[in-house]
């Protein structure tokens, strides 16, 4: 059973409260906190940035200050945080403020429209429970659990109780062999490739995909002195095609605002023996998975999978995995992040 403890559902908390609500940043984040606000009815005092980031910028018809002049507006404001870090530095600064006044932190999905809500989730409840269930340790269930209790309140503490470093995983469940095929699907610049080479210090093959053409470019540069490694301009999907991206260089992509045609391929369909994959590919790992069919099937080879793109992701992607081979054991961890990215499953 998977036991929630959330207090409040953030927005129908924020929907009566009497206080000022102020956001903390701009971008992607703050429009789409801003949609959900409208649709609840609920007003936005004013939005406030880092010092270096104000520079007499208007952001949805407010002027965008610094803290300091927000909090002599507003004394006793409700501060929305509105962007994502992992920045030691940016997160202590958020830990100030949120010692200085209320700060929560709304969730809401990089990508899809289904809102993480206190309807979402009863609506999904028993869903919930039987991902719980099928955890394989304590530290998987608290994760699981402060995650779930952090959509629902936008209270911080919860993804501070349950946050590990990337190394965590490594030293516990997921071992890598001298032997390993590594499949990186997302590869970026190519990062999570070198961080897998410190860590197996041997292998036989790496196979790095990433579909941003200006990334993939840093991509092959990063690992040129890298050996037996095959760098693969494309995106995972469920299917060999071509479709329609919004390719901007940064880490996401995304089929709204299409500009640039590029090639998809399947896992399946790249023939090879994957011991181990990593999927980090912008709310298309539901689609990736599907195209891994057979070689999930086949190999059962271990697997960390990003879950915190799309709202559904803590309860679809376990499922999907293990309709196609039930015998993985099932992790799932968070790195220090704020919101709550960072965020992954383990099949080992």
């Amino acid at each position: 059973m998977c036991y929630i403890y959330y207090m409040k559902d953030i927005w129908n908390y924020l929907k009566k409260l009497e206080k000022p609500i102020v956001l903390y940043g701009m971008g992607n984040g703050a429009d789409k906190i801003i949609s959900v606000c409208e649709m609840y009815g609920i007003k936005i005092s004013g939005v406030f940035s880092s010092d270096s980031f104000v520079r007499s910028k208007i952001f949805h018809g407010m002027p965008v200050t610094s803290y300091k002049t927000a909090k002599s507006s507003f004394p006793d404001m409700t501060v929305l945080l509105s962007f994502g870090t992992h920045l030691c530095d940016v997160i202590d600064n958020i830990k100030r403020i949120a010692g200085e006044c209320e700060l929560l932190a709304p969730d809401v999905p990089v990508y899809g429209e289904e809102l993480f809500c206190a309807e979402y989730y009863e609506k999904r409840k028993s869903e919930f429970d039987a991902a719980y269930n099928i955890l394989a340790d304590e530290q998987s269930k608290k994760v699981f659990q402060n995650t779930v209790n952090y959509k629902l309140t936008g209270d911080v503490k919860y993804l501070f109780n349950c946050e590990t470093d990337e190394d965590e995983a490594y030293s516990s469940f997921l071992k890598l062999s001298e032997n390993e095929t590594f499949l990186d699907l997302g590869a970026y610049r190519g990062d999570t490739v070198l961080s897998f080479c410190e860590r197996a210090g041997k292998w036989n093959n790496i196979v790095a995909v990433e579909p941003d053409i200006k990334t993939f470019k840093k991509l092959v540069l990063a690992t040129e002195k890298i050996y037996n490694i095959k760098c693969i301009n494309a995106a995972a999907a469920d299917e060999c095609s071509k479709s329609i991206f919004n390719m901007n260089g940064s880490r996401g992509v995304a089929a709204k605002g299409a500009k640039v045609q590029i090639e998809t391929v399947t896992v399946d369909s790249l023939n090879i023996k994957p011991t181990f994959i990593k999927m980090d590919i912008e709310g298309f790992e539901a689609a990736a998975i599907s195209g891994a069919a057979d070689t999930i099937k086949r190999y059962k080879p271990k697997m960390q999978i990003a879950a915190y793109h799309r709202s559904g992701d803590l309860v679809d992607i376990p499922k999907s995995v293990l309709s196609l081979h039930g015998e993985y054991k099932v992790y799932i961890r968070h790195n220090p992040c704020l919101p709550a990215w960072d965020i992954n499953y383990f099949f080992v």
